[in-house]
């Protein structure tokens, strides 16, 4: 049998040989993992040397077709399964932009038919429409792939169904390396992402981050094209242009390349003063998987279990950015976000500094900009009459859509309006692999101001910034729109009553002290790799690596690790949820802000369900363990090494890479602050525990050693709405009961000297520091008045 996978392997066997054999898939299930490997070394000592890699990859499909379910037996999944699954995703998604450079998955490519193998998949009929629209053309290799082109949505949406529906993970594999040698790359990374994170036995493999797959959507083009120069001109250096570009190589062949943020090109306006935030590639990271994860086009049927309340989510995680967004424009000085309105102009525009590997450039927008043209005004019609149509619905307490009525007027409709404004309505019984793009919003009001996907080619597109999730956050109008459509949501929470003292009250537990560690923030640097930015020679390529190494150093915010210690005291012994919120306690004018006007300000910090007893609880929270928080996500060349190296994958899944795709990045908890201290306001409040009906509590386990997965959001065990209680218009003689809390705190920025900055100041300035120049001998140089001069108080000043 093994001879015959490896002459397969070779060509020497027809394409049928590669057709899903039952008779086959039960011989080898019948075979051991130790006794097959054996088995194999046994055939490998027969074989030339140049079939030995072959071979190594028909014994790692082999174990894979014969892999169990993660329910049935989870120590072969982790222990042997996981690591040659995790290895293969990692080599089909390296260097996306060339050509497959891996031999034996070319091969397999290479040699699949989807034709002749329609029964290894779960839905025929998606196969057969795959084959419809490949007979009529896919977007071409080499193009530039958005969602929001309706033609290229509906294309990629086909390509996850075939993954998805592959009956095992041998036919998911073959399907993905015949993508990967012959289909548009954008759309390949897209489909194969979405199948690894929805596919029941892609449990535990770890995705390269997005920055590292397509680094072009993270890294300024200036930075990427002295890559390229550097790799044109073998490494040679110019020491006195290294020294003022950023340039360095290290011991181990390593170029570090500076994205120098004071330079003052990039800033078109004072909303660039955000850029460090707004442009952090673990802020834009957790967008983009967010969506991966949640997309708005996928039905609810490929959803997971555990992935409840998948719209309400949506609307809250979109909240809580714009909560965030805010709170680090008043650590600028930067008031409110202007509100947004297609007949009047923008007035601040944005400057990407962004470039696509074919060359074509992310479209600047200027100051002023005017939405409205003649070209659009279709495009903008619509998106008025969707939105009152949304907030007509909202005022009457219901809508009809497809002869179906659907209700708005309590808060477990909360899930219907996020599919109005997020998603879309389906007709009833009807299963359809098409997709109507221009049903949701949001992509509509991104039609209208950046990309016009109703009258642009629908191939050759120049998306703009909005057009990507990679990018979307980068915009400052992107928190314009948001807004826009938040405010919808907040109409429909004010047809909702407020919470009473009984929704509020937690008898018998009443929060008794509060302490909060020092709050500092500062900027450090941090490496990232782009050496996927840089195309391969041919001998890289048969080497299967580049010999250049090539990082970019970013400025970023961090802040000091701090704790959050509170006692609770309480006279039994009952589950809780405590919920941690903190906000503004005041606007950019230094006035207090009302707390119906602030209560959407308020930043969820940290949720947990806690066991308390009778007596005095002390509960100790630190910064880098609060809940579905990511630390700085390991370079994928160190996780290709650790994969090959560990044999054991269950703690390094566990304790490593916890809440890898899920988390929010850990450094971004606290906005930036003043040096002086920016006065915050947390929240405390304890809440008895009402658990969702039919819920596994094993999920939040920690030390359990089959824990593949991640669990985004603890609050959706508890049936209380998302944002409670800040979600619903505040009561005030009814609101304080014992068991919350307010305290004031203070979050101070720390200054770091950076070598990007005076650097720029050596080589810029070093000649125009005109006072050095100058020498100063009166008291009056700076101002016209002798400061030593004594001034007659009744005489008037102006006459002096």
């Amino acid at each position: 049998m093994l001879y015959a996978a490896i002459a397969a392997t070779h060509g020497h066997l027809k394409h049928q040989r590669y057709k899903c054999d039952a008779g086959l898939l039960e011989k080898w299930t019948s075979i051991k993992g130790d006794g097959f490997l054996v088995g194999a070394q046994l055939i490998s000592d027969r074989v030339d040397s140049t079939m030995r890699a072959v071979l190594l990859l028909v014994v790692g499909l082999a174990s894979l077709a014969m892999a169990t379910p993660v329910t049935d037996d989870n120590r072969d999944l982790v222990t042997l399964d996981i690591k040659q699954r995790q290895m293969i995703i990692l080599k089909l998604l390296n260097h996306v932009m060339e050509p497959l450079m891996y031999k034996d998955l070319e091969e397999i490519g290479k040699n699949y038919k989807i034709e002749e193998n329609i029964d290894c998949y779960v839905k025929t009929d998606v196969v057969k429409t795959f084959v419809k629209m490949m007979k009529v053309g896919f977007l071409p290799r080499g193009e530039i792939f958005t969602l929001h082109i309706d033609r290229q949505l509906k294309e990629v949406v086909t390509m996850f169904h075939m993954l998805y529906y592959a009956k095992d993970f041998t036919t998911f594999i073959k399907t993905a390396c015949w993508m990967r040698l012959y289909l548009n790359e954008g759309m390949f990374v897209y489909a194969l992402t979405v199948a690894v994170r929805h596919r029941e036995d892609c449990r535990g493999i770890i995705l390269p981050p997005p920055y590292e797959i397509y680094p072009y959507y993270f890294v300024r083009a200036d930075v990427i094209q002295k890559a390229y120069l550097l790799k044109m001109k073998k490494g040679l250096l110019d020491h006195k242009l290294c020294d003022f570009y950023g340039i360095k190589k290290t011991d181990k062949d390593v170029y570090i390349i500076d994205e120098n943020i004071y330079d003052k090109r990039v800033y078109l306006c004072d909303e660039d003063k955000l850029r460090y935030f707004t442009e952090d590639i673990d802020l834009n990271t957790y967008y983009y998987y967010f969506h991966i994860d949640y997309p708005f086009w996928m039905k609810d049927r490929f959803m997971d279990k555990m992935k409840t309340r998948r719209f309400e989510l949506t609307v809250y995680m979109y909240q809580q950015i714009l909560a965030r967004y805010y709170m680090e424009r008043l650590s600028n000085g930067l008031g409110k976000i202007k509100e947004f309105s297609w007949h009047k102009t923008i007035k601040k525009g944005y400057w990407p500094w962004l470039k696509h590997h074919n060359g074509v450039e992310f479209p600047v927008r200027f100051d002023n900009y005017v939405i409205a043209h003649d070209y659009n005004r279709d495009v903008i019609r619509l998106c008025d009459e969707y939105e009152r149509i949304i907030r007509d619905a909202i005022i009457k307490g219901y809508i009809e859509i497809n002869g179906v009525r659907l209700e708005l007027n309590k808060y477990k409709d909360m899930e219907t309006l996020g599919r109005l404004i997020y998603g879309k309505i389906d007709k009833l019984d009807v299963d359809r692999v098409t997709v109507d793009s221009y049903r949701y919003l949001l992509i509509v009001m991104k039609a209208a101001l950046g990309l016009n996907t109703f009258h642009s080619d629908k191939y050759f597109v120049a998306p703009s910034i909005l057009d990507h999730y990679q990018t979307a956050l980068r915009d400052p109008v992107f928190y314009m729109l948001q807004k826009r459509i938040i405010d919808l949501v907040c109409l429909f929470k004010l047809r909702l009553p407020s919470y009473t003292k009984e929704d509020l009250y937690f008898p018998g537990v009443k929060i008794d002290n509060v302490n909060i560690d020092k709050l500092v923030t500062y900027f450090d640097d941090y490496l990232m790799d782009m050496t996927n930015a840089v195309y391969l020679t041919e001998d890289e390529l048969k080497k299967t690596k580049s010999d250049m190494k090539f990082f970019v150093r970013k400025r970023r915010l961090n802040h000091q690790p701090f704790k959050f210690t509170f006692d609770v005291i309480s006279d039994k012994a009952v589950d809780c949820v405590v919920r941690i919120f903190f906000g503004p306690k005041k606007d950019n004018m230094g006035r207090l802000i009302d707390i119906n006007i602030n209560r959407l300000n308020f930043v969820e910090l940290d949720t947990f369900l806690y066991k308390l007893t009778t007596g005095k609880n002390t509960i100790v929270r630190n910064s880098y363990d609060m809940h579905n928080l990511v630390r700085d996500r390991i370079m994928t060349r160190d996780l290709w090494k650790k994969v090959e190296s560990i044999t054991d994958m269950r703690d390094f899944l566990v304790k490593d890479l916890r809440n890898y795709h899920t988390g929010f990045p850990t450094r971004l908890l606290l906005p930036k602050g003043f040096v002086g201290g920016m006065d915050v306001v947390f929240y405390v409040i304890v809440t008895p525990l009402k658990l969702v009906d039919n819920v596994d509590m094993n999920v939040l386990d920690t030390d359990r050693k089959d824990l593949v997965r991640d669990f985004r959001s603890t609050v959706l065990l508890d049936k209380m709405p998302l944002g409670f209680p800040f979600d619903r218009r505040i009561d005030i003689g009814n609101f304080f009961t014992p068991n919350m809390k307010f305290v004031d705190a203070k979050i101070y920025h720390k200054k770091m000297t950076c070598d990007m900055k005076t650097r720029w100041n050596r080589w810029v300035l070093k000649n125009y520091n005109w006072v050095e120049w100058s020498s100063i001998e009166a008291d009056t140089y700076f101002v016209d008045t002798d400061i030593n001069m004594k001034v007659d108080r009744n005489v008037n000043l102006v006459d002096l």
